[in-house]
């Protein structure tokens, strides 16, 4: 059997440093025979030489439009949208286009034109129904990181001042340290410590998140853990305008009541500063919370939410949170997905890709009914 060829392609997205393939799963796929070829790449948090150095091939950025078609393209974030050529490779890749996004036809249209295939990174899951690897742990435990620094911001400064842009952290432990530092004055300058609502609390976000603000120092008893039972009874909720921070950990699978609400935010009463909104489902017109509609990015994480009364409030909606600590999230994320990329070579039978390799025809078939409407 001919060995698989896989080409991680470099990132497009701005300061997306994490990458699908990390040089310690490389050096595995190797020795089970595969042929890897890595794309330079100046924001991926691994030098291109830790991937020479395994014996991974080095090929040019960009250079996997043009790369033979038995080579599996893989990668993390979308394309760029002024990118419109057919896509005629396997990619394995995020899409985001298959809930509706803004845009999911065009992105669609591209890998259908070329006679590609789409193996959605979202949908690989296993007999189980459960997904083979996420990001969902460090988006959790990046977004209270990120949720707790708007806080304290917001006690330590005027309101006439947002968050500043942040960069990519080397380990779990800055980040930390640089979230406690100003944590520990905020607290004493405000006279309390803040109470964080999380919902979907206990899925691989939600526990990130949890993880985080017990490990900067949160009380237990300030850390207010939700998940189904808590939301069956359907938003919105006056509890996420009572609390200080709200983490939005849930994953959006068929349309629900909205969490909050414009008539819960509009009051004195209100301590809500900031939400972070991780599953970043923005452009969803299902979206359960309908106060903002841009992608916020780590050079401007926040976005104001328009209320009349109550305190400043903000909204962090980065789609790629994991990003915050590149090399431990990439680390984690690939030895999750390795077990699946060892079977590619029976991609045609292997239940992971098949059924992914089917979810994509079905979407195909779904954007050519409302093409024709």
């Amino acid at each position: 059997m001919a060995p698989v060829k896989l080409h991680l392609r470099g990132e497009y997205k701005p300061a997306e440093a994490r990458a699908a393939l990390t040089p310690t799963t490389c050096k595995i796929l190797m020795e089970h025979g595969f042929e890897i070829f890595v794309e330079e790449s100046e924001q991926s948090i691994f030098h291109i030489n830790e991937y020479k150095n395994v014996g991974c091939k080095i090929v040019p950025f960009g250079s996997w439009i043009n790369a033979p078609k038995e080579r599996i393209i893989i990668g993390l974030k979308e394309l760029p949208e002024e990118q419109t050529f057919p896509l005629h490779h396997e990619h394995i890749q995020f899409a985001h286009c298959y809930k509706d996004q803004g845009g999911w036809k065009d992105v669609l249209r591209r890998y259908k034109k070329g006679k590609g295939i789409l193996y959605d990174l979202e949908f690989l899951e296993n007999d189980q129904g459960r997904r083979v690897a996420a990001f969902g742990y460090y988006a959790g435990f990046a977004g209270a990181a990120l949720g707790l620094k708007d806080w304290s911001f917001k006690q330590l400064n005027s309101d006439n001042q947002d968050l500043p842009g942040v960069a990519p952290f080397p380990n779990e432990n800055s980040l930390i340290s640089n979230v406690k530092k100003d944590y520990l004055k905020a607290s004493a300058k405000a006279g309390k410590k803040p109470k964080v609502l999380i919902i979907g609390a206990l899925g691989r976000c939600g526990s990130g998140a949890v993880d985080f603000l017990t490990k900067v120092g949160i009380p237990s008893e300030n850390i207010i853990k939700w998940d189904i039972n808590e939301t069956k009874k359907g938003g919105p909720f006056q509890e996420i305008a009572d609390a200080d921070i709200f983490v939005n950990c849930i994953y959006l699978s068929k349309p629900i009541a909205p969490f909050i609400n414009y008539d819960l935010l509009n009051k004195d009463t209100r301590n809500l500063r900031t939400v972070v909104d991780v599953s970043a489902d923005t452009t969803n017109p299902h979206n359960p919370i309908p106060i903002y509609n841009i992608a916020t990015v780590f050079d401007e994480p926040t976005v104001l939410v328009p209320t009349t009364k109550g305190p400043k409030l903000s909204v962090i909606s980065i789609d790629h949170l994991p990003s915050l600590l590149p090399r431990e999230s990439s680390e984690f994320f690939a030895a999750d997905l390795l077990p699946s990329l060892l079977t590619l070579g029976n991609r045609g039978k292997e239940p992971v890709w098949a059924k992914a390799r089917s979810l994509y025809y079905k979407h195909c078939k779904r954007l050519d009914r409302e093409s024709r409407l």
